[in-house]
């Protein structure tokens, strides 16, 4: 499956996990009476409903994403307990209310209604735009790039590519690439006991702007080495290129290197969809990293619109307010969005 799929880069997929628990623990899956992610599992402890909330069950890799459900003859074919699966419930709904014991232990009674629990999916509908016209990048520890699409695209030049076909709100499919994102730069933050903030390490860089080397971002040696400083000196050497020696250029370096994935990213995406976009937006914290938020506007050449940086929490929110009716729609709750929040253009 590892060999067959090309998604070594997911190997801690939800479909890889079960596989082990079937070949390591067999017991365990076939005893199973039901599989609840994280966010299903809080959402069991709040209202006695088990399901499988849509956004967070398409990181599994076990959903058919044409039908939005679960892909139960790839479960059949892989020998898991397919008793185990849930209900696939979509974001937005009311699940119910608090069961009766918590609302006698809290005073009171609430409905509980199921957000986007993957929180890139949370993170996307927080996108402060109306229209089509852009990619979005949900920026942190990773960075998710792409665009939201009313059907997915399961064809191999995607496979190839290293996209993928999450869920998001209104049965909406969020198109886009894992990519490293700014993983590198907090570990070499930590290379150096985080005695540098984020802010002196993107000013250092800047300062070194004309360092020439480059780095493939989405590079397996860079997920988890034991040093990331010396992971990227050691990358420089072997592509026979010029070594960072300080940490403005190593910042510089990986900086540059993640604009140019992000360009490359973008077009992969236009040529797939035979459409171009006219401006990016950055959500999520990684949005603070104003170097990189310039970068990416010149490697791609197009406009740069980053905010809000708390895009998880502020799109959990819109879909409750969607729910409670605050909001006729997404696109009403992300005007609102647009018009509350600082949106910096680059």
């Amino acid at each position: 499956l590892y060999e067959r799929t090309g998604i070594e880069k997911m190997m801690f997929n939800t479909i890889f996990q079960l596989m082990a628990e079937k070949k390591f623990s067999p017991e365990y899956m076939e005893q199973a009476k039901a599989l609840l992610f994280v966010p299903d599992f809080f959402h069991f402890l709040l209202t006695g409903e088990k399901v499988n909330e849509y956004t967070e069950a398409t990181t599994a890799q076990l959903v058919n994403a044409q039908k939005r459900d679960w892909d139960y003859e790839l479960i059949e074919k892989l020998g898991f307990n397919s008793g185990m699966f849930q209900r696939m419930a979509m974001p937005g709904e009311k699940l119910g209310t608090l069961r009766p014991a918590l609302v006698e232990e809290f005073g009171f009674d609430m409905d509980v209604v199921l957000p986007c629990s993957h929180d890139t999916g949370s993170a996307i509908l927080a996108v402060p735009a109306t229209d089509d016209d852009y990619a979005f990048i949900s920026s942190g520890t990773w960075s998710l790039l792409g665009i939201e699409r009313d059907m997915p695209d399961c064809s191999e030049t995607s496979r190839i590519n290293d996209f993928t076909n999450e869920g998001g709100y209104d049965s909406k499919i969020c198109y886009l690439r894992n990519i490293m994102g700014l993983w590198m730069i907090q570990s070499v933050r930590h290379d150096l006991d985080d005695k540098y903030s984020f802010a002196e390490i993107c000013s250092q860089a800047a300062e070194a702007a004309d360092f020439p080397s480059r780095v493939d971002v989405t590079d397996n040696c860079f997920m988890a080495p034991d040093n990331m400083t010396e992971e990227i000196k050691d990358y420089c050497r072997r592509t026979g290129q010029q070594v960072p020696e300080t940490l403005g250029e190593t910042a510089a370096c990986v900086y540059a290197s993640l604009a140019e994935c992000y360009d490359r990213t973008i077009k992969g995406i236009e040529a797939s969809t035979g459409r171009t976009y006219s401006r990016i937006h950055i959500v999520g914290g990684g949005g603070n990293a104003d170097y990189l938020n310039e970068l990416t506007a010149r490697a791609t050449g197009k406009e740069v619109h980053v905010g809000p940086t708390e895009g998880t929490a502020i799109g959990n929110i819109a879909a409750q307010m969607i729910c409670r009716g605050e909001f006729s729609g997404k696109e009403e709750a992300r005007g609102m969005i647009h018009r509350s929040f600082d949106i910096k253009v680059y």
